[in-house]
């Protein structure tokens, strides 16, 4: 709740003649509403973003004659509707009975670290700095989250749930072991803990994290993405052939970015293979790659 009565409140406490446009909206809407239920909206936006998101993805799955089945990365898999919904129902059970608890009773944390609610709001400049700090963050730590996940005790015990899906689809970007959920959900909130902002930023932060983890398993290298022209993007094509490879994958643990499996020299797998599909004109290497994934 804002601490003005207001619109001319405000003003005289920011020592402005007027409000932005956005302040205005946000005043308006927030003057009368508690933090924690402004907080709540991340819940539901999340919830929003993973069931619409991925719609455009199931429609191209749905229709492979339709122009599309050249840009899907592992094109002799398919899966039916009913698969894919199965999958939607099972991500909405963890969803509903772990994430969304969670990111509940989070709110004493995202209150003690200092996530603010108020006027004035952060600049466009100032919201795009602390989200790319967010995403340098996240993927450096989910980076080894990750390839811990990928040992032999972590593999078998946890992180195989989320590995059934060897070619993966849009909805299956949080289907996992109920365990995985808590253990990689920590890098998500430690660049907000680390330099908290603005809750629109909060939010603004958790809706990006959920589009780029359905992007990266879409099962589709669309050349039109915008995401194209993110430098070290690792994209679909990246993550998919580290679902593609499974159990025993030792490439490309990275989230977002490219640059750890860069630095670490978890890609040599992957470039190895994507050089071996530019030399081989038949196109062989793929079909049996897909086949046999």
């Amino acid at each position: 709740m804002l601490p003005h009565g207001s619109i001319q409140e405000a003003e005289a406490a920011l020592g402005r003649s007027s409000l932005t446009f956005a302040e205005t909206v946000w005043f308006n809407y927030s003057a009368t509403k508690s933090e924690y239920f402004l907080y709540c909206h991340t819940t539901i936006f999340v919830f929003f973003i993973f069931t619409l998101a991925p719609l455009p993805l199931v429609l191209l799955e749905l229709s492979p004659s339709a122009g599309f089945g050249r840009y899907k990365i592992q094109p002799r898999v398919h899966l039916s509707f009913s698969e894919m919904f199965r999958c939607y129902r099972d991500v909405t059970w963890i969803f509903f009975f772990l994430v969304g608890p969670l990111q509940l009773l989070s709110y004493p944390t995202v209150k003690m670290v200092g996530i603010r609610t108020g006027l004035p709001l952060p600049s466009g400049w100032e919201i795009f700095l602390q989200l790319f700090v967010y995403f340098m963050i996240e993927d450096y730590t989910h980076y080894w989250f990750h390839r811990f996940l990928h040992c032999k005790w972590g593999y078998e015990k946890i992180h195989h749930v989320h590995h059934e899906y060897t070619a993966p689809i849009g909805f299956a970007a949080l289907y996992a072991h109920w365990a995985e959920v808590l253990i990689l959900g920590i890098p998500s909130f430690l660049g907000p803990v680390i330099v908290p902002g603005h809750m629109i930023t909060l939010w603004l932060w958790f809706v990006l994290r959920q589009i780029e983890a359905i992007d990266v398993h879409s099962g589709y290298d669309l050349p039109w993405s915008p995401t194209k022209y993110i430098p070290f993007y690792g994209g679909a094509d990246h993550h998919d052939y580290h679902h593609y490879v499974g159990g025993q994958s030792h490439n490309n643990f990275a989230s977002v970015f490219t640059y750890c499996d860069f630095l670490y020299g978890t890609d040599k797998g992957y470039r190895h293979y994507k050089k071996l599909l530019a030399k081989d004109e038949g196109g062989t290497i793929k079909e049996n790659a897909v086949t046999s994934g």
